[in-house]
């Protein structure tokens, strides 16, 4: 299709043909079929005719020479004609012929088609900024934005059970606390001391991970305990799988353990040991949320360690005959008073009691 330059130069020449009177059949239906073929076409054509009738008959022919004047030009090039005065009558009547004939095409001058003026691109630029800022924040909110920050802790002898952001249920035994910071992109707590069993809602694009000192675990959605013990740290996983993570030691990186349910993992400065168990069985390490210590053939000094997580009053092993014992049963860790009752008369054990601590001994 012509540009529109081109139209209004065929325009022009069409308008130019028939105003010079050799204008035979032909010519007219060429130019009916040039105006029927398209819209634009036939607008040019009127818009040059208007032209020519406000310029007072001037022959637009400059169409090809500089393009068609917009309509205001066509008032500086041929200022509207004074009219015919008595006065005119002696003038020669060469310069009257002069005045009354049309300018020639070829002296036509017009002033330059106006360019539309081009939109600012500044608005565009500062809206694609913001966008993209929007964007930026969106996305950083979205992986880095913190969706739950918060610390929870619980006293000695006490336990509770906290909801996180995500779903998931966080348990801590007496004397624990952790930091919990969940994002868009990963959710991860820290065990700061004591114990937690955690109940990981299931999000496999946000691994849930609990640090705990130099070991991380690691879980899509499980059930599993962690507990810190000084630099010792023990998992006991109860349903589906976790990984334990170690940090380098002397720049050598540590291998990586995966626990299926059933395992208990004890982790210390030589490494990580893993014991497999009946599901059953491990989970007796964490009968604690339901108030009870279960002890299984565990000797007497481990099973009065237990009670002193619970207990500001401790219970002391005297020596180590005492210490050797072995227990088994379920008893309620906040009754430390009544599993030494029990001592004393199931087993060799002499109690001792003073206001801060009970001295275990044997006889």
């Amino acid at each position: 299709m012509a540009g529109s330059r081109e139209i209004e130069q065929t325009a022009a020449q069409w308008l130019a043909r028939r105003d010079s009177g050799d204008w035979p059949a032909a010519a007219q239906a060429e130019f009916e079929a040039w105006l029927a073929r398209a819209t634009a076409h036939r607008v040019a054509f009127v818009r040059l005719q208007a032209a020519w009738r406000q310029a007072g008959r001037l022959q637009a022919l400059a169409a090809g020479e500089g393009g068609v004047p917009a309509r205001a030009a066509w008032d500086e090039v041929a200022p509207p004609r004074a009219p015919f005065t008595s006065a005119d009558a002696g003038a020669d009547v060469g310069e009257d012929r002069d005045r009354a004939a049309p300018p020639r095409a070829d002296a036509l001058t017009f002033q330059p088609r106006r360019e539309p003026a081009r939109a600012s691109r500044w608005p565009f630029a500062a809206a694609a900024a913001v966008a993209v800022l929007a964007v930026g924040l969106g996305w950083g909110w979205l992986h880095y934005g913190a969706t739950e920050r918060a610390s929870y802790r619980t006293a000695l002898g006490a336990t509770d059970e906290v909801a996180l952001a995500d779903g998931s249920r966080a348990t801590l035994s007496s004397d624990s606390r952790i930091e919990v910071a969940l994002s868009g992109a990963r959710r991860r707590v820290e065990l700061a001391q004591g114990e937690a069993f955690f109940d990981v809602a299931k999000d496999p694009g946000r691994p849930f991970a609990v640090e705990a000192g130099a070991r991380r675990v690691v879980a899509v959605g499980t059930h599993f305990s962690v507990r810190r013990d000084g630099a010792d740290l023990r998992v006991v996983v109860t349903e589906g799988t976790v990984r334990l993570e170690s940090e380098p030691v002397g720049g050598h990186p540590q291998p990586t353990t995966l626990l299926p349910a059933g395992s208990i993992a004890l982790a210390g400065p030589n490494g990580v040991l893993v014991r497999s168990v009946a599901v059953e069985e491990a989970e007796r390490y964490v009968d604690w949320r339901h108030g009870f210590l279960v002890f299984r053939d565990t000797p007497l000094a481990q099973a009065a360690a237990e009670f002193n997580r619970y207990s500001a009053r401790k219970l002391v092993i005297a020596d180590t005959a005492a210490g050797e014992l072995r227990v088994g049963g379920n008893f309620r860790w906040s009754n430390a008073e009544m599993f030494v009752g029990l001592l004393e008369q199931a087993m060799p054990v002499r109690a001792e009691r003073l206001p801060d601590r009970i001295v275990l001994h044997s006889r």
